[in-house]
């Protein structure tokens, strides 16, 4: 759990459940709604797999992990909030280290049996972030450029500076349910992508 001050670290390799696409996640029958409705479609078959015939070696109970966003623009530097409608992304929820590609096709094929619903837009994501700078931003998504303004002179007076590009991106985990959440209290993580300033 990041302070809400910047911290350097170093990510290691993880897998997801993902979905990409593109638009203003606030749309109401928008592609990040229904991208939501999957992920967590196969999350949930996953983690109940333990009550139906599935056995997937090495499972142990856990809680679902909250969801992340990886966001761009096409030739911006950054995020620009102020075009939304422009966004590309890929939402994730990571995926216990106990699951492995098979189990994650095996709960595609039964999500899709089970909830008669087209599954085919989710993707079994490896990524290793790497050297990253991160913090907790509080409060609504709108004002997170306070917090990048902080991260960025953060890691300029370390030695580093910013590397996010077409692999590297912008990324965000929510702590806080924004349906549910006061925008005040919203808690969210804040995560680039640097290297040593040459």
């Amino acid at each position: 759990m990041p302070a809400r001050r910047p911290e350097i670290v170093d990510v290691p390799e993880m897998n997801f459940i993902a979905v990409r696409g593109k638009g203003d996640p606030n749309e109401e029958e928008g592609e990040y709604k229904e991208a939501m409705n999957l992920l967590y479609g196969i999350a949930y078959t996953i983690k109940m797999s333990k009550k139906g015939d599935r056995r997937i070696e090495g499972y142990f109970d856990y809680v679902v992990p909250p969801l992340e966003g990886f966001w761009w623009q096409e030739e911006t530097s950054g995020v620009d909030y102020a075009h939304k409608e422009e966004f590309n992304w890929i939402s994730v929820i990571r995926l216990p280290d106990f699951v492995k590609k098979e189990d994650f096709n095996w709960a595609v094929r039964e999500a899709t049996v089970k909830k008669k619903t087209d599954f085919s837009k989710v993707e079994f994501l490896t990524i290793k972030e790497g050297l990253c700078v991160q913090c907790m931003h509080v409060g609504p998504y709108d004002d997170e450029p306070e917090t990048v303004r902080m991260m960025d002179e953060f890691i300029e007076q370390q030695g580093y500076v910013n590397d996010l590009n077409d692999t590297r991106r912008h990324h965000e985990i929510y702590l806080s349910d924004a349906r549910k959440t006061d925008p005040a209290k919203l808690k969210t993580v804040i995560r680039h992508p640097i290297k040593k300033n040459q």
